[in-house]
């Protein structure tokens, strides 16, 4: 049966690819789409439960818009869901990504002014078409919001989006003490899956969204006695982390409520001693 998560169909707008595999009354392309917002909800159904988020600039792929909610898919991993239709615009070419933690834009320029600044996650995508006095100026849709279209984001806190990290493990450090977020996809609050999406979706490794996905799917399966290594990642059911040495694993959670570091051994320990078992696989992406 097919994961609905990733069925481009809601049983009335189907994707072109579907044809002659599900039954719909029409099958579109899709309109490219992306939210200038910080982040956005993808929901699981209209109105319903956060199931991950897209950062700035992501690419969502509308295929059916009711004036509300815009069903579709997410480009990065084919994550299908509802978002508000009034966050998303016409997608444009990005040339950027934003590589700190977190980073801000703003109306102009310069270190002393006092213009609203907006949040930008690690992983925002933008379009750069200038630079200035070690600011980036950035075209962004202002849609009816009133901001301006030319924006600036410290020129230091991008890269061109073709440069990559070396190690899921690098971003995952990079990401400490961000919040823990059920869903969520951003430095202002993320999950176990989402923070193992972002850090290697910024190595250049294709990743689901979800931990039973990831366990599935990402890289490749380690025999159990296998030593860790800096990037592995170990599953527990409905969990996942990051080695970030032999004895130690940085990961989201909801013990400490962030991206924390943790001893391997015991966050085993710990784990089992909850209710949720042993280690399931661990994998090498």
């Amino acid at each position: 049966m097919t994961d609905r998560r990733r069925l481009a169909s809601n049983g009335r707008v189907a994707h072109v690819s579907l044809r002659g595999q599900v039954e719909a009354g029409r099958f579109v392309e899709g309109a490219r789409r992306q939210p200038s917002v910080t982040s956005v909800a993808l929901l699981s159904r209209p109105d319903g439960a956060r199931a991950r988020e897209l950062v700035t600039g992501e690419v969502f792929v509308v295929l059916d818009d009711d004036g509300r909610h815009s069903f579709g898919f997410a480009e990065r991993d084919g994550y299908c869901g509802y978002v508000g239709s009034a966050l998303l615009y016409p997608a444009a070419a990005v040339t950027h990504r934003v590589v700190a933690a977190r980073s801000y834009r703003k109306a102009a320029s310069g270190l002393k002014d006092t213009s609203r600044a907006f949040h930008l996650s690690f992983g925002s995508l933008l379009r750069v078409v200038g630079e200035r006095d070690g600011w980036a100026e950035i075209e962004i849709d202002p849609s009816d919001r009133g901001e301006p279209a030319r924006q600036f984001v410290p020129a230091v806190h991008l890269a061109p989006v073709g440069q990559r990290f070396g190690n899921p493990a690098d971003v995952a450090e990079l990401l400490l003490g961000t919040p823990y977020l059920w869903g969520g996809n951003s430095a202002f609050g993320i999950d176990c899956s989402g923070l193992v999406q972002a850090a290697c979706l910024a190595c250049g490794i294709p990743c689901p969204g979800d931990s039973d996905m990831q366990a599935a799917e990402l890289g490749r399966a380690l025999p159990p006695e296998t030593p860790p290594a800096r990037g592995d990642l170990l599953f527990w059911k409905g969990h996942v982390a990051i080695a970030a040495d032999a004895a130690t694993l940085i990961h989201a959670n909801a013990y400490h409520m962030a991206v924390a570091f943790e001893p391997i051994e015991a966050a085993i320990a710990r784990i089992a001693a909850q209710g949720d078992g042993p280690v399931t696989s661990r994998r090498r992406p």
